[in-house]
């Protein structure tokens, strides 16, 4: 009876094993703030208006026509998108 539970014991002790050091991995690898939380990529914050977002960060490389009802619209940034409901930002969101 010993025997089968030191090896019930072993074996799910290996069986975890590498899925524990694949998580300690993962954490540590994690040293920077993700480009989407708010220490990441500086970029238009919610509620601010189209001007103040075009004088903070200059024209967009493409702007995008309003869609839909109430009217939502997008302006593209090189490493970010702005989506717009009428004159106020509602998201941003970083490019990959």
């Amino acid at each position: 009876m010993k025997s089968i539970t030191t090896l019930f014991l072993i074996t799910a002790l290996t069986a975890i094993a590498p899925q524990s050091m694949a998580d300690v991995l993962l954490l540590d690898a994690i040293t920077e703030a993700p480009a989407n939380s708010s220490e990441g990529l500086p970029r238009p914050r919610t509620g601010q208006t189209m001007d103040s977002v075009r004088s903070r960060f200059g024209a967009p490389a493409q702007e995008m026509p309003w869609v839909g009802e109430p009217p939502i619209s997008r302006w593209i940034y090189d490493d970010f998108t702005v989506y717009f409901e009428h004159e106020h930002v509602i998201n941003t969101v970083v490019h990959r």
